[in-house]
């Protein structure tokens, strides 16, 4: 089974080297990494070329915005299976796609997602937030759960049957796929018990209060969308994070 890793990047020279780096330490041995760049002007491409080998698929072309870029690289892999590894990110250990892969030897699942830590930005051996997901129930999903995004493989199948990121949305368009997915496809989910990968923290959607409403007010037409609740979905959504901050006992 081929499994692609996707990364969207524009102009993270300082990070993009450690995601190839994490992606080409995986002890599985069948992987593509499609890595589709936005046209980076900082040295983005010279990393990306320096750290490249025979798995590594480069496109640099213009894009309109981070999840156009992502459909576009995803139409650009090859693999049974299809990730992503944004261009902050690393996978947790070397094992983290074989266990996705172990997860797929069921032919019936179409996805699997595991746990995720974010780490300090400066200091990625330092958690700040550990998201322990669980094993999903269509239930789950009107009490505002979702599997961590960066941490969901699905098969090829899943996305010629249900579609892409709907780029309307341009913070939550994760969290509508999944909707979709789970919800009005009921793809079949596999969960690996462990954390699969580290985020560096100062995500796209919480840099600023204003984004924070305006992924607020994506988030619910999302679940409005794909009939899955409504308002109380969205506060439950938000709290469960509450529990992802109680992080002294994870170890990094």
């Amino acid at each position: 089974m081929k499994i692609s890793v996707v990364t969207a990047v524009f102009n993270r020279a300082e990070t993009i080297g450690a995601a190839i780096e994490s992606v080409q330490a995986q002890t599985y041995g069948d992987v593509e990494h499609v890595v589709q760049d936005g046209g980076s002007n900082d040295g983005t491409l010279d990393v990306v070329r320096k750290a490249a080998n025979g798995s590594t698929k480069l496109v640099s072309e213009p894009d309109h915005g981070i999840y156009d870029a992502i459909n576009r690289g995803i139409g650009h892999a090859t693999g049974d299976v299809i990730g992503l590894m944004h261009s902050d990110d690393f996978f947790a250990s070397p094992d983290a796609l074989a266990k996705v892969a172990d997860a797929f030897a069921d032919p019936s699942v179409q996805g699997a997602y595991g746990d995720l830590q974010y780490v300090a930005a400066d200091n990625p051996a330092k958690v700040v937030r550990h998201w322990r997901s669980g094993e999903f129930t269509p239930a789950k999903l009107k009490q505002g759960w979702m599997p961590p995004h960066p941490t969901l493989y699905l098969k090829r199948e899943v996305f010629q049957a249900h579609g892409v990121y709907d780029t309307s949305f341009s913070i939550a368009a994760d969290y509508d796929a999944m909707l979709r997915y789970l919800a009005i496809g009921k793809i079949k989910l596999a969960y690996v018990p462990q954390v699969l990968v580290k985020m560096r923290v100062g995500g796209e959607s919480n840099r600023s209060l204003e984004r924070i409403i305006k992924k607020s007010r994506e988030d619910y037409r999302a679940i409005r969308k794909n009939k899955v609740g409504g308002i109380g979905t969205l506060a439950a959504k938000n709290l469960s994070k509450i529990n992802q901050f109680c992080v002294k006992d994870i170890a990094a």
